[in-house]
């Protein structure tokens, strides 16, 4: 009997970026999701981060995102660390630029490999890396008539 991580199945797949994007348009997990389906994976990770009515013990009032032009780009850089560093079926990240609302989805990441520990580290390194790597900003402004942004 073959060795069960000599199996095609329980690697990386040769291509495994199958969704990236910087949108001024609202997010889809459906899409996010769908977009990481793959036979193979036994596991499947997924992460959603929504725009909160509070930060730092003050109530929001409004939030925007900002984006550098390099933006796609560098989440392509980390998606591909991402991939490189475990043993990804399929990998998803979309993340929100413009005005939204509290409730609204600002970022959507999901990763799926043949078991779960490895999508949760996956999905986990995915969505921290991009949060502290890719050059994108909030803008946030508070009941207290004071403004703040974070990651610039």
């Amino acid at each position: 009997m073959a060795n069960k991580h000599d199996h095609p199945g329980e690697q990386a797949a040769d291509d495994p970026i199958r969704l990236l994007g910087i949108r001024d348009t609202a997010l889809s997990v459906d899409e996010v999701f769908a977009a990481v389906g793959d036979a193979a994976a036994g596991g499947t990770a997924l992460f959603v981060g929504t725009v909160r009515d509070h930060d730092g013990g003050a109530d929001v009032t409004r939030l925007g995102y900002s984006s550098h032009p390099t933006a796609e780009a560098e989440l392509r850089r980390v998606a591909e660390k991402v991939a490189a560093d475990f043993p990804v079926r399929a990998l998803a990240a979309v993340h929100r630029v413009g005005e939204l609302a509290v409730g609204d989805l600002a970022v959507v990441v999901a990763v799926s490999c043949p078991h779960r520990g490895e999508a949760f580290e996956a999905c986990r390194r995915l969505i921290d890396n991009l949060k502290h790597e890719v050059p994108i900003w909030k803008h946030q402004s508070f009941t207290d008539g004071t403004e703040e942004w974070v990651g610039a």
